[in-house]
């Protein structure tokens, strides 16, 4: 039956090429489109499994015989072939959804504004380190299409942007994380607030009484909406302010996870990752941890040797007196401010890219208090400019990563921070986040 169904995958990247693989081993009739071109790496992997694709175009007529299109999740739901698809009614679902049709595996997924890698990490991190077969998939490294082909993992930590969770319908996490909600992405959601938060809770769609939701319990927009909606799933909150009955909470300087299962309380300071965002994710890692039935040493142990995740506060080295930190990964608003709210020392702050909507107000605050000095990195600074002339006496217009990093050391003197955090998407100068902290760690090193 398989054979006949046909199968068009729209876009040749990791999340695409990863559900080309599994249908594939399913015996679809399997075809991958990408209007753009496909990557060398891919298209290797394409032809090695002997799947037929095309790229810089799509067929219409042979994507239109699909009984079923599985689209990347970077392609709009109001690409025009995605809206015909769908008026046609063609089913059109995510990766994600495809690959739980064939995985009895247990998944915890992961999602937020912020947040989300760093967890995602923390929580694989634990697994491994407790001895359980498990997968790392989604968001961040191979897919999970691609995973379930090739591997037979018992349990998958699965980071979920909001982009996959919107093509999904039946997958099920048996347990999920909402890290937090704060304005991203909205030119995706037609600048509506509320539909980026739908998307978000999507994550506990399909999850009964005997699945846990782990989320923030200090985050108001999260609160709020759970106020609104009624949910049959295990609540497993946490909070650096209220001492909760169950799940994690702060109390004179102890981190506390409760549930049936567990009584757990170390020393925050004993935590690997510092500041109040990081406190936020070894707390939902932790909770995470604990329903799986992890024993409190290896919780313990993990919580106080994980090395933290590439280009975000990731501290390099320190150069007549001014410390570098690449926070590259930084791409909104909230995610600055976390690090503007870690930093001690003077801050010289490296900020611009492509704005996605950005309110700078929010970070006021935090720049009048932390920031001796911005200098912009991007094509088009002028709201950086308009935020925080009068507030900051030195801002500095640059376009390359070399120039950046040489203005921002002049400025630093002796016992200052050197701050890369970007607020923005990295696509007008840079090829991704991944690219921008990965020159600036290159320049850093040049000083």
């Amino acid at each position: 039956m398989n054979m006949q169904k046909k199968i068009v995958v729209l876009g040749a990247g990791e999340s695409g090429v990863g559900a080309a693989i599994l249908a594939k081993s399913k015996g679809f009739d399997i075809f991958v489109s990408d209007k753009g071109q496909v990557s060398s790496t891919y298209s290797k992997i394409l032809n090695d499994y002997n799947i037929p694709f095309e790229e810089g175009k799509h067929s219409e007529d042979r994507i239109l015989e699909a009984n079923e299109i599985i689209k990347s999740p970077g392609i709009p739901d109001s690409a025009p072939l995605v809206k015909k698809l769908v008026s046609l009614d063609v089913p059109v679902i995510s990766e994600i959804e495809f690959a739980g049709r064939y995985s009895k595996a247990k998944m915890i997924c992961i999602t937020g504004s912020n947040g989300k890698t760093t967890t995602t990490l923390l929580i694989y991190h634990m697994l491994k380190k407790a001895g359980i077969n498990v997968g790392l998939a989604g968001n961040i490294g191979h897919s999970l299409a691609r995973q379930v082909a090739e591997n037979d993992f018992t349990h998958y930590v699965v980071e979920l942007s909001s982009f996959q969770l919107d093509g999904m319908q039946q997958f099920k996490a048996d347990i999920a994380i909402l890290m937090n909600i704060t304005p991203d992405h909205l030119d995706r959601y037609d600048y509506k607030m509320g539909n980026y938060i739908d998307s978000k809770f999507r994550i506990i769609q399909n999850q009964t009484e005997n699945d846990a939701f782990i989320f923030c319990q200090d985050d108001e927009i999260i609160t709020k909406e759970l106020q609104q909606i009624s949910v049959q799933v295990q609540k497993h909150p946490f909070s650096i302010y209220e001492c909760l009955p169950k799940g994690a909470s702060l109390k004179n300087e102890d981190l506390i996870i409760k549930n049936d299962k567990i009584n757990l309380n170390m020393k925050q300071r004993e935590l690997s990752l510092k500041g109040k965002h990081n406190t936020y994710n070894s707390m939902a890692a932790g909770i995470a941890g604990s329903i799986l039935g992890i024993r409190n040493e290896v919780i313990r142990e993990s919580l106080s040797d994980f090395k933290g995740v590439e280009h975000r506060l990731e501290k390099l080295k320190s150069i007549s007196g001014v410390d570098f930190i690449n926070d590259s990964k930084a791409t909104n608003i909230n995610s600055t401010w976390y690090a503007l709210e870690s930093m001690d020392d003077r801050t010289i702050w490296i900020v611009g890219g492509v704005d996605k909507g950005n309110d700078y107000s929010e970070l006021m605050d935090l720049v009048k208090e932390k920031v001796e000095a911005i200098v912009c990195l991007g094509v088009d600074n002028t709201k950086i400019h308009q935020a925080f002339e009068g507030v900051i006496n030195t801002i500095v217009n640059t376009e390359s990563m070399k120039d950046a990093v040489k203005v921002a050391f002049d400025l630093a003197n002796d016992d200052a921070t050197v701050l890369l955090s970007p607020a923005c998407a990295s696509f007008d100068l840079f090829k991704s986040y991944e690219d921008r902290g990965k020159q600036f760690k290159e320049e850093v090193g040049k000083l």
